[in-house]
This record gives structure tokens, sequence and C-alpha cells, in this order.
């Protein structure tokens, strides 16, 4: 009678699980633009829907995705949605000659699968890794919300993705090359922008901050002054036990969710603790750093962020508020090489 009882609540959870389940029709282009990343560095990228860091895809576990990706450049490409379990849909796992052919150029493919796994997921290619992946950005956010999330998210009251890269000038002007063993990088980026080519993050005093911090394709260690953050997710998974940390070690494809209470009022800086890490081409003062201003605070004339214009989305916080599905950052975005670009339209994005 109990395993009956048991059964019974088991086959109702998965029918209201079901009928809560959206499906999410969306379409990614993978295209061939130029991006800005640092002050004398413009790389060319393969960039979904054109950006760098791809859309954000925003759902609920248990939603449907049915993606078709349409291939636009002159090379073959996959998506991998690293972190997915694929589930009944292996086929949808995005590994070339092993789950589909790649996708060649002017061809389109489709993906469906479930969002069986929350968390801080992310999606980017499989073919020529080394390449597509670590120096043309060719990835992107993919958040999970869980249907039961932990007490300690439920007090999030603003969220932030930052994605961490690397980029050899050597090789950034030229597809096909790059990729290879003992490859020396020398600009780094959150988001696709090094410092001071990104944006602030504004918070109030009282915010619960998370922090979604990605290393899609270098080493990190990721620190923020003035506050310790609290780690309660690895890989999209809560931890057992929060971990409070000051320095954040990551390796390449790791994600950690960190929640950092906003209760020291002031300018901060944020940064990779690999000391290179933080100058564009050997200039100091650059690369992965991020500054995390408080509303209220006076700021002085000199201050580096003084005039220039905000964009609140730079760290996708207010696309992350918006209804479920795909989100495009126009911050994000690169250009096409061919095309006039206008020099005195305002820019969003940091100081030139």
């Amino acid at each position: 009678m109990k395993s009956r009882l048991i059964l019974s609540a088991l086959v109702l959870f998965g029918f209201a699980f079901a009928a809560h389940a959206e499906l999410h029709k969306i379409e990614l282009t993978i295209e061939e633009v130029d991006l800005e990343v640092a002050p004398g560095l413009t790389a060319k990228v393969w960039a979904f829907n054109g950006q760098v860091p791809g859309p954000l895809i925003h759902v609920r576990e248990g939603d449907e995705i049915e993606a078709v990706v349409h291939n636009n450049t002159t090379l073959s490409h996959t998506v991998h949605w690293h972190g997915v379990y694929q589930t009944n849909s292996w086929r949808s796992d995005g590994v070339p000659d092993v789950t589909q052919k790649a996708i060649e150029p002017g061809e389109s493919y489709t993906y469906r699968f479930v969002a069986d796994k929350p968390g801080s997921l992310w999606y980017h290619c499989h073919v020529n890794v080394a390449e597509h992946v670590a120096l043309r950005g060719m990835w992107g956010p993919l958040v999970v919300d869980p249907r039961n999330p932990t007490p300690l998210e439920k007090k999030v009251t603003k969220e932030a993705i930052l994605m961490f890269s690397g980029w050899n000038s050597e090789v950034a002007r030229e597809y096909g090359k790059g990729g290879q063993p003992g490859e020396v990088l020398n600009y780094f980026s959150i988001n696709g922008k090094s410092f001071p080519l990104n944006q602030p993050l504004r918070v109030k005093k009282g915010d619960v901050l998370r922090l979604r911090l990605y290393a899609p394709t270098v080493p990190v260690a990721f620190h923020a002054h003035g506050h310790d953050a609290l780690v309660t997710h690895k890989d999209g998974l809560p931890l057992d036990k929060p971990l409070p940390v000051d320095v954040l070690a990551m390796q390449p494809g790791e994600r950690y969710d960190v929640i950092i209470h906003m209760n020291n009022p002031g300018i901060w800086v944020t940064h990779d603790h690999i000391e290179h890490h933080t100058t564009n081409n050997g200039k100091d003062h650059g690369g992965s750093m991020l500054v995390i201003e408080y509303e209220g605070i006076e700021t002085d004339d000199w201050y580096m962020w003084k005039n220039v214009k905000y964009d609140p989305d730079f760290y996708m916080s207010e696309s992350m508020r918006k209804p479920h599905g795909l989100h495009n950052i126009e911050a994000f975005k690169g250009f096409d090489p061919g095309a006039p670009r206008n020099s005195g339209a305002p820019r969003a994005t940091g100081h030139h």
C-alpha cells in the first residue's frame, strides 16, 4: 500500500512538472563579424547571433528547447549544450561525427532537448574547440532556473553574469589560425570586453548579489575587493555547504555561483588575481577587471567612469529579469568588417 502511494505521488509530481513546462523555439545564427575586444585589439569571431558572448538563453528546469542553428560562416560548426544531461536526446549533444554531422556553411540543424539540469550552464561550438571556442568567441550562457530553489537563492535581489576569456592578438585577424599548444594569450576580457571597454556593475546597499562566474576558455582567480563571497553552486548544482571565499580559483569550463551581500558602500574593483590577466598586451590596468559602484556614492571628477554612458544590461542583469526565452544583448554585438562604421555614434561600452 505504501509503495502504491509513493508511486502515485511520483506520477502526480511528474504530471505537475510537465504541465508547467514551456516549449521555447529559438533561432541562432552563426556569423562572421569583427569584435572590438580592447583598445588596439579587434578580433575576427564566429558569433552566435552576431554577438560575443552569445545570447542569454534563460529557461526553467523541465522546459523544452527547440533550437534551429543556421551556419552563415565559411567553416563548419556544431553547438554543444554544456551541462545538459540530454536524457533521451543524445543526438542533440552537438559532437561532430559522434552525435551528428557538423553543420556545413549555409546549412541548418535543429536541436531538441529538455533542460533537465538546473543552474549556470552554457553552450559552445564543439568543432576545433582550440580555436572556435578558445579564440573565436563561440560560447554563451544557458541559465536554467531550478523548480525548487534553495533558501539562499530566494534572497537574491540582483543577478550578474561574467564570462572570462583570453585572446591572442597574433592570430586575431585571421580565421583558421591559432589554437596550438603553448599559445600565448595577451588580452583578457569579461563578456568579450577588456577593461576599460566593459562597464561598471551598479548595486544598492542591501542587495543580495548573485554573480554567475563562467570560465569558458581560461583559468581564473576571482577576487572582489571590500567583500567576501559565498560560493553556493558549482557547475549548476547547489553545494551541500556553501563556501566563503576571498579568492575563487576556476579552471576552463567551470562555473561557480557566488553570493555577495552588498553591505559596504563605496566604489570597488573585482578582478582576476592571475596578475597578467589584468593587462592589455602587457599594459597594466586592463583585462579581466570590473568596477562595482554603489548607488548614492559621490564620485570625483577624475573617476574613470564619471561621464561614460552606463549600460545596465552589460552583465545581463536586466535580461535575467525578462520573461524566459532568448535574449540578445546589444552591447555584445560585433560589426560587419565590410560595412561602414559610424564613428560618431554613442557607445554604451567603456572608454575609447
